[in-house]
């Protein structure tokens, strides 16, 4: 298949126009549409050594979640990573292309799978798009079964594999109706107290949001990568149920840049 119809598959799940402004979702370097596609390697961010990685492994497209050209790029020097793999996927004939705020908004996008992953039940989308209550950003849910605010914890701990929660203060009452968001999402904290959530799940807050709260809703950071780390078998699932024979492969490259000693 060609380069177009991988684009066009990923676009009909998440189409561009459910991105948010400040976003630049989409093909990101391709030199042609008609191109044929050797292999899909699926990552969280573009780095150089996922790039090299897709060339040694004969992929010749990366979908990524995260843009490589998020900001505007006014030099293509090799001054900074970015432009390193810049340079270095266009002289590897590797294409890139990336599904972010689009898929994040997206009925059975980012938030979703979060939820799938806590066994969430009866979800309902935080902050739903003008035209359609069922995209939009952050969601909530309700949990099988009420747990107490230690156990939740551990459970999300275990379920994103997050060595280190941050997290307000215990209210101590019990969890049971949960709003989350991949990625940047304390925004949404004030929809989630107004949906009724005993927590609220994202993976960057921010030292200041953390105040204010404290007898409202437990708030926990798990981390950006951490949040969004299951990405990939929602894009993994879009390209594999509509090419069967597509060689598919998730990178084997960490890109979280953020270590925890504990």
């Amino acid at each position: 298949m060609k380069l177009r119809d991988i684009t066009g598959a990923l676009e009909a799940f998440a189409p561009l126009s459910l991105q948010d402004g400040f976003d630049n979702a989409g093909l990101q370097i391709g030199l042609t549409e008609d191109v044929d596609t050797t292999g899909v390697l699926l990552c969280l961010d573009v780095t150089e050594a996922v790039v090299d990685e897709a060339i040694s492994k004969g992929c010749n497209v990366v979908v990524s979640h995260h843009p490589l050209l998020f900001h505007p790029c006014k030099s293509i020097t090799g001054a900074d990573y970015i432009q390193r793999t810049i340079m270095k996927a266009i002289r590897g004939g590797v294409a890139i292309y990336s599904a972010h705020t689009n898929l994040d908004n997206a009925q059975g996008g980012v938030n979703n799978k979060m939820a799938e992953k806590l066994g969430l039940r009866e979800t309902s989308v935080l902050q739903p798009k003008a035209d359609n209550i069922e995209t939009g950003a952050g969601l909530v849910g309700t949990l099988p079964s009420p747990i107490s605010q230690e156990l939740f914890i551990q459970q999300v701990k275990a379920t994103f594999h997050v060595d280190c929660v941050r997290y307000n203060r215990w209210t101590g009452t019990m969890v049971s109706r949960v709003a989350l968001c991949g990625g940047a999402g304390a925004f949404l904290i004030p929809d989630a107290i107004k949906a009724h959530a005993d927590v609220f799940i994202t993976g960057e807050i921010g030292y200041h949001r953390f105040f204010g709260y404290e007898n409202d809703i437990l708030l926990m950071e798990i981390g950006h990568y951490e949040s969004e780390q299951y990405t990939r078998e929602i894009t993994r699932k879009i390209l594999s149920s509509q090419f069967p024979q597509l060689r598919i492969i998730d990178t084997e490259t960490n890109t979280n840049p953020i270590r925890y000693l504990i």
